[in-house]
């Protein structure tokens, strides 16, 4: 049983304080479908509060003049803390949002952990100012934080994301307006806490639990220099569309419906082993999930009798238990949504091979079986659409050429991998895919390297140094002809 949670203040500008309005927002649990806590629903004026203790630290205070390796120090204890309390972490948004905990305790609490030991890996070596010899002589290019950053985050993986836009927001030297999902605010509540102990200064970072009407409000908020959002597609354009009134810079991390390709050489067990919980991951509430498989005509059986039967092997249950390896979907909506396109792929002509309703023995609960389509034909709305659910689809193809059409043709362009006994043969193959991250016989996302979308997944990079400077403004700074020569 999860003991309830209860929060009546929000953290603005780094202290605990009354909100000016008295919505709340209740958080119900995805297995009981049972309220397990609740926070305070920040209101307008809590962001114009939020984003003018942000805008004051960022014009005025130290946070942004502070060297390099001071800031280091905080974002180096802000990680410690998430070492010392991971399975509080991961036990928080389990409940929430109902990832399994064994993935929770990889991905949304150690996760977090890489991302902040890589910034600052990072950091330590980016060039913050250099000198170049210009066409017209000696410049001095400085690059130097973009200013108060409005960060929205999602529930599905909110420590993560929130660690991907915090980690080079505070090391460049930004404040940051974290906006939680309303599924998820309380691990934000963890992350408050924690900074504040790691010593923040005033400002640096307000958490703001709220809708899509206020985050909208946060997102056109005048003060705000730059949005890192990651989400829907929709939401993405609307973010963009609303940033764009005050020309402030934007990240967009959005979806994706990625394709998993297995070549006739490969070897089945194997890639079926990365596949399947690649394809399940988080319930099949991930961005970067392999929801299109890609089967040669010459193996189809074989394959998709191998990932029926994982499929069918995987243990649907209550998140918080060990054993689970899917847990229920987050809300009740999504669970519509998915047994939606369930039957519509039913009536698109594609045939059930594993799973397809609620699983047996849970009643309560927000339960989808892990799904698996065969016979797809890419042009079916399961193999285009986002279905944010434990739903897959087994598509065949012919020749490689074929594999590789297929696997292009969608409007996203997020991660992708192959499955061939041949590296070299896999590596040309993912250099003709039009995506943001691929795999060669492995599934991973690498958070010291570029991490972001082609076409409708996104617009900009997290991650890397490339994600760094997405935190940065460019500056030229002409010199007289002739300084420093010599030197």
């Amino acid at each position: 049983m999860t003991e309830r949670v209860d929060h009546g203040q929000l953290f603005i500008g780094g202290e605990w304080v009354d909100p000016l309005g008295a919505g709340t927002i209740e958080v119900v649990s995805p297995h009981t479908e049972q309220v397990i806590g609740s926070v305070p629903h920040a209101s307008r004026g809590d962001v114009d509060r939020a984003v003018a203790a942000a805008r004051r630290a960022f014009d005025e205070g130290p946070w942004p003049r502070m060297p390099l390796e001071e800031r280091i120090a905080v974002v180096a204890r802000i990680k410690d803390a998430f070492a010392v309390r991971h399975e509080e972490i991961a036990r928080s948004i389990s409940s929430q949002n109902g990832s399994p905990y064994s993935w929770s305790i990889l991905a949304q609490a150690l996760g977090p952990m890489m991302v902040y030991d890589a910034a600052v890996q990072v950091a330590r070596g980016f060039p913050f100012e250099e000198r170049r010899q210009g066409a017209l002589g000696p410049i001095l290019v400085r690059r130097e934080p973009v200013g108060v950053v409005a960060a929205v985050i999602p529930w599905n993986v909110p420590q993560f994301v929130a660690a991907a836009k915090l980690a080079p927001a505070l090391l460049t030297g930004s404040p940051v307006v974290l906006k939680p999902s309303p599924e998820s605010p309380l691990d934000s509540y963890l992350l408050a806490g924690i900074a504040r102990e790691a010593g923040l200064p005033e400002g640096v970072l307000s958490v703001l639990p709220a809708d899509r009407e206020v985050s909208e409000y946060l997102v056109g908020h005048p003060g705000v220099d730059k949005v890192s959002f990651t989400g829907s597609a929709a939401a993405g354009r609307r973010v963009m569309e609303v940033a764009a009134r005050n020309l402030a810079r934007v990240t967009l991390e959005l979806g994706g419906k990625s394709a998993a390709v297995i070549l006739p050489d490969a070897d089945l067990d194997a890639a079926v082993a990365g596949i399947v919980p690649a394809a399940w991951m988080n319930n099949g509430q991930a961005c970067v999930a392999q929801t299109r498989v890609l089967a040669p005509r010459s193996r189809y059986g074989e394959i998709a009798e191998a990932l029926a039967a994982a499929a069918g092997a995987l243990v649907v249950g209550d998140p918080l238990d060990p054993a689970t390896q899917v847990g229920p979907l987050v809300a009740e909506r999504q669970r519509r949504r998915s047994l939606e396109y369930i039957a519509i792929g039913q009536e698109e002509g594609a045939k059930v091979l594993a799973g397809g309703g609620r699983p047996a023995g849970l009643e309560r609960g927000w339960y989808v079986e892990p799904t698996l389509f065969g016979e797809v034909d890419n042009a079916m709305r399961i193999a285009r659409e986002e279905i944010f659910g434990p739903v897959v689809c087994l598509i065949p193809y012919g020749d490689e050429a074929e594999a590789l059409r297929i696997a292009d043709d969608s409007e996203f362009g997020l991660s992708g991998s192959v499955w061939t006994a041949d590296v070299e043969r896999g590596i040309d193959f993912a250099r003709g895919v039009r995506t943001g991250t691929f795999n060669v016989n492995t599934f991973s996302l690498d958070v010291l390297g570029p991490f972001g979308g082609y076409k409708n997944s996104g617009l900009g990079r997290e991650f890397g140094p490339e994600g760094f400077g997405e935190y940065l403004e460019h500056k030229m700074v002409h010199l007289p002809a002739g300084y420093g020569a010599g030197a």
